[in-house]
């Protein structure tokens, strides 16, 4: 089954030095999920302050500049794994390096027919 990682942290918990650390240590992770046939995606994303929100309402776009909701921390990048079961995701999640000052949110993924699978 595949299981989407969502990691959510205070943007301002690591120092630039903190977080390249960070990024060697994902991208070890990465590659030892890849090595086990457990990895099929991951990446940090960009600030919040890059984001922007679409919302559509009565048939009218409405655009914003930030993300959805305010919140402590804030969606910093995922990980889209493929495990036997929620244990095994649990497994692989705790060794996220941002899981130590952050949270991993795991949620299975829904998958649906019609989907372009490339």
């Amino acid at each position: 089954m595949k299981y989407m990682m969502l990691v959510y942290l205070n943007e301002e918990a690591l120092s630039d030095t903190e977080r390249e650390h960070c990024y060697v240590e994902s991208a070890q992770l990465a590659r030892e999920l890849n090595s086990t046939g457990q990895y099929l995606d991951a990446s940090p994303l960009h600030p919040v302050a890059t984001a922007t929100s679409v919302r559509v309402r009565d048939g009218k776009r409405l655009v914003t500049d930030g993300p959805f909701a305010e919140t402590r921390e804030q969606l910093g990048g995922y990980y889209l794994i493929d495990a036997r079961d929620l244990d095994e995701a649990i497994g692989v999640a705790e060794r996220i390096p941002p899981a130590r000052f952050g949270t991993v949110e795991i949620r299975p993924v829904l998958e649906i027919a019609g989907l372009p699978t490339e």
